[in-house]
């Protein structure tokens, strides 16, 4: 299920309605304002996501600007041109060697079908397409279910491993510890199937 096809109280009056602390912070927070950014090839939202791994977003957007800059003619460039980059203008770019490795085998995985075109991703259960993009270098679970929510647009994604999430549930509920992804995602359970939202009211908290 995609965010869009859900009525827009739906998952607020569902979050708000499993406790005190949720109600609270969703009365605080007003209403879910998450949007995701549909239209872009899961290839190039993976590039992006590379990009931004462990750096702040302005330093992230100006390795994505220079990167473009190579390519004046096209929006984003294509598998076949980013793989002809050499790794020197790669690393010029602002890209680790390791990002240069991971981002050329995220190419070559367009190029031989093991990254899907968007509309056979959005064909593919949110389990299915993470197991699929996982086998790539460098990209983990959480890389692609930023993908689920962002690209895609899919309801129901609870990140269990990102620290926000499980910092803002701490918070929430007052806790001297944050849970652990494993005990995260036993809680994320009631939340279904808003999980999506469950997360972006979290990261707020």
């Amino acid at each position: 299920m995609i965010l869009a096809d859900l009525s827009p109280d739906a998952a607020t009056d569902y979050l708000a309605a499993l406790d005190p602390d949720w109600a609270r912070h969703i009365a605080a927070t007003g209403p879910c304002l998450h949007q995701a950014t549909p239209g872009r090839e899961p290839y190039e939202v993976l590039v992006r996501a590379i990009a931004y791994q462990q750096l702040h977003a302005r330093a992230a957007e100006a390795i994505i600007g220079r990167l473009l800059a190579l390519f004046p003619d096209n929006a984003f460039p294509e598998p076949e041109q980013l793989l002809a980059v050499a790794p020197e203008t790669m690393r010029a770019c602002g890209f680790s060697a390791t990002k240069v490795a991971t981002v050329q085998g995220i190419a070559r995985g367009r190029l031989e079908g093991l990254v899907p075109t968007r509309e056979e991703a959005m064909a593919m259960p949110d389990e299915a397409l993470i197991e699929r993009l996982v086998a790539l270098r460098g990209v983990g679970r959480w890389t692609v279910e930023m993908l689920l929510i962002y690209s895609l647009a899919r309801a129901d994604v609870l990140p269990v491993d990102d620290f926000g999430v499980r910092e803002g549930y701490r918070r929430l509920k007052g806790l001297d510890k944050a849970p652990t992804p494993a005990q995260m995602r036993s809680l994320g359970g009631g939340w279904r199937p808003y999980r999506t939202v469950a997360a972006w009211y979290l990261w707020r908290a």
